[in-house]
């Protein structure tokens, strides 16, 4: 890839500033987020060594090198996948989404996203507010995450939906398997999340920066059994949707989730389990994290819906045989 490079040289008047809230007032036409991936991506050299923390803040002469991706031409294939529809109207779309199927494209995976889906499901039907690689979306649920996600079918939804999803009034509810038990069996997990800086393409707790998080948690189910690792049938409900939010607060508090390789290792199970269940257990090769229902407002006639769908085939498997043998 080609890169345009600009020098930037840090006066008195941002001295103190952010790292990504400096370079969004000295460069122009670029966003914020759009920033903060040149960061991430290594594109920034701050007094000619690469730094990847956005928030790292500069000081007065310090020298800043950004390089810019030359554009590229972008097309999108639209791709006649299976897409499971639990609700559509004129305005709005509503899919259970499949683990294993990404979002919308980006590196590493441009085709056979659900975006692609999409395109070729509502041809030119989509709002744009998202941009080229986003048309229609309002929000995301990780890869290998399955369940509920809500799309829109023009930007006047989209505008409505994402207010929602900024003031928190969004209904989102997720089931997961995690690792133990949670103490208390009921509460919440208030704990501010922010990119890595071991690595920038996972989140973390914070006790100063970052952004809130809040996740409210109850226990369906315990499963304990001798030569049986304990392990938990939980729901949550978010309060904020952050990046991995789910994942990295039930990581905070010991209790990861099931085959999330990300933010936790599968425990051993003993070799006296029961060979069927050990099996399930080892080679449960996700999160065992599903988005079940999701509550909003209608954008066009303002009825709040609320859907649900039920687990996915592989997560039921697990959670049947974690009933039969650990009676």
């Amino acid at each position: 890839m080609q890169y345009n490079s600009q020098n930037f040289l840090v006066t008195k008047k941002y001295a103190g500033y952010r790292l990504d809230v400096y370079l969004k007032s000295v460069v122009e036409k670029i966003s914020r987020t759009k920033l903060k991936d040149l960061i991430i991506n290594g594109n920034i050299k701050l007094n000619g060594k690469n730094t990847l923390d956005p928030d790292k803040k500069v000081k007065e002469k310090d020298k800043l090198s950004v390089s810019f991706p030359k554009p590229q031409e972008t097309k999108i294939i639209a791709y006649n996948l299976p897409l499971e529809i639990i609700y559509e109207d004129e305005d709005v779309i509503l899919i259970n989404k499949p683990s294993g199927m990404v979002v919308h494209p980006g590196a590493g995976n441009k085709n056979k996203t659900l975006v692609n889906a999409l395109l070729y499901y509502c041809k030119k039907n989509l709002s744009e507010i998202g941009g080229k690689l986003r048309p229609g979306i309002v929000h995301r649920i990780d890869k290998d995450t399955s369940g509920l996600l809500i799309v829109a079918k023009n930007d006047f939804s989209h505008i409505s939906l994402s207010k929602q999803f900024s003031d928190h009034s969004i209904d989102r509810t997720y089931e997961a398997l995690v690792w133990g038990y949670l103490k208390p069996l009921k509460g919440f997990v208030n704990q501010k999340i922010s990119r890595s800086n071991r690595n920038r393409q996972l989140m973390t707790v914070t006790q100063t920066k970052g952004k809130r998080a809040v996740t409210n948690y109850k226990t369906i189910n315990v499963f304990r059994k001798k030569d049986i690792p304990t392990i938990s049938h939980i729901e949550c409900n978010l309060e904020t949707g952050r990046t991995h939010q789910i994942r990295v607060h039930m990581s905070f508090k010991g209790n990861p989730i099931i085959g999330d390789k990300s933010y936790g290792k599968n425990k051993k199970v003993s070799k006296n389990v029961n060979l069927d269940l050990k099996n399930n257990l080892s080679n449960f090769n996700r999160q065992a994290l599903h988005a079940k229902s999701l509550g909003f407002i209608h954008p066009r006639n303002g009825k709040k819906l609320f859907f649900s769908v039920s687990r996915p085939k592989d997560f039921e498997i697990l959670l049947k045989k974690l009933k039969k043998y650990s009676k």
